[in-house]
């Protein structure tokens, strides 16, 4: 939820009822096609409120914001400096006021699974190889023997020579498994943690980004970007506060981008919506994001580190269901870009308490907007989207980024063990 501030940027965000602020709280999300609540203007207001920035200590909140404004009318502060932002977040608000604002923080715990349950004794084989079949997308740099758990050890691999007899076959994507398995043949794992997310009917096992399938495989990981520039910016533009990169145009994303960026500052570098002279622009604004890794330079080779240079980054998934969150917004949460999310309605199991703006929960793109152009002219407030990874605030991010496709080997390796490899009946 956004947060609410005292300070004068801020203060335009008031509840008007408490009332309204349960109808808000109850209210479903909509579809992509209207992605904002209807309601009226004073709903953001209302639902600002309802996550006040802790420039008041817990014991004694301000009640009456608009009261407090206007006698201590501040003009906004406009900010580059990243450090100099949470230092002073530090003095005014800390650690201690943060983690006790979220001291009772709660999600759907449900939402991902837990990587360490499992007794270790209901392991069979202490050993356990997958053969992963050619021609999906599973990085190759994945191959690897890992020490897992329990003390299981996993052979993961593409060669066939290696896995000669593999306790388990993984297939992806067009790879479909074999419609029959006798006991002594691997075992037939499958994956798909696209939006449709869809089951073969002849898997043994399924890998899926939902709890609900029989190894759950989030998108937090490093393997989903690989070969990189990974400078971090500490400085932050103020003429520009959005970035925004995308290539496939979907026309609901085009629409929901350009009203966005009707009313903020932008940059956009992918191929939809270009605003930058072309997808190639991002060294010549930024030199020092050029990796010497690839003879040519594509535009993934330095998205992470253009991304840095802005406060925010839009995200929106290509499909809103639940659990669907992709690797959009973990790349502006890892180059410390504060997400403008779009998305699973399910979102804040899965991120750190207070640390993406979820668009969805704002009345219109100009409700929106504001308040982003307000975060990001209080360096107090920005910083505070921040607090997360400098105070250890996890919530459920934690056990997140412990069922993504990194961890998915030794994850996968436990589950066939469990189930009996290639003895399975």
């Amino acid at each position: 939820m956004p947060p609410l501030s005292n300070r004068a940027a801020l203060t335009r965000f008031v509840p008007s009822s408490i009332l309204l602020l349960l109808v808000l709280h109850l209210a479903s999300y909509l579809d992509f096609s209207s992605p904002f609540r209807s309601s009226s203007s004073s709903s953001v207001a209302s639902f600002a409120a309802a996550a006040r920035p802790i420039t008041d200590t817990p014991e004694a909140p301000t009640t009456n914001l608009s009261s407090a404004a206007a006698a201590n009318e501040k003009p906004p502060e406009p900010f580059t400096d990243l450090a100099a932002a949470f230092a002073r977040w530090d003095e005014e608000v800390g650690c201690d006021r943060f983690r006790e604002k979220h001291r009772n923080w709660t999600a759907d715990p449900s939402a991902i699974q837990d990587a360490e349950v499992g007794d270790c004794s209901t392991l069979g084989a202490r050993h356990v190889s997958v053969l992963v079949k050619r021609g999906g997308w599973i990085p190759d740099e994945m191959d690897n023997l890992y020490s897992c758990r329990c003390g299981l050890t996993c052979l993961w691999t593409k060669s066939d020579t290696l896995a000669d007899k593999p306790d388990a076959e993984l297939f992806e994507g067009w790879m479909r498994p074999p419609q029959t398995r006798r006991k002594g043949e691997p075992l037939r794992a499958y994956l798909d943690i696209e939006a449709s997310r869809q089951r073969t009917g002849f898997e043994d096992i399924f890998v899926g980004y939902h709890s609900k399938d029989d190894v759950q495989c989030t998108y937090p990981g490093s393997m989903f970007r690989k070969f990189r520039s990974y400078h971090v910016s500490p400085v932050k533009r103020n003429d520009t506060l959005v970035y925004w990169s995308s290539s496939r145009c979907f026309q609901f994303r085009n629409e929901l981008a350009a009203k966005l960026f009707a009313h903020i500052s932008h940059h956009s570098f992918g191929g939809c919506l270009n605003s930058v002279g072309g997808t190639d622009a991002a060294l010549s604004f930024f030199p020092e994001c050029k990796t010497e890794m690839m003879a040519e330079p594509h535009w993934w080779d330095h998205l992470h580190c253009a991304m840095s240079h802005y406060k925010f980054a839009l995200a929106i998934e290509n499909t809103k269901t639940d659990s669907y969150i992709t690797e959009k917004l973990y790349y502006a949460l890892d180059a410390g870009a504060v997400p403008i999310y779009f998305g699973a309605p399910d979102v804040d199991s899965f991120v750190p308490p207070h640390s993406i703006i979820d668009g969805s929960k704002f009345a219109s793109t100009e409700e929106l907007a504001s308040y982003v152009k307000a975060v990001g002219d209080d360096p107090v407030a920005y910083a505070e989207y921040h607090a997360w990874r400098r105070c250890g605030v996890m919530g459920y991010y934690g056990k997140n980024r412990a069922t993504n496709l990194d961890a998915l080997p030794c994850r996968l390796c436990e589950h066939v063990s469990r189930k009996g490899g290639r003895e399975a009946a």
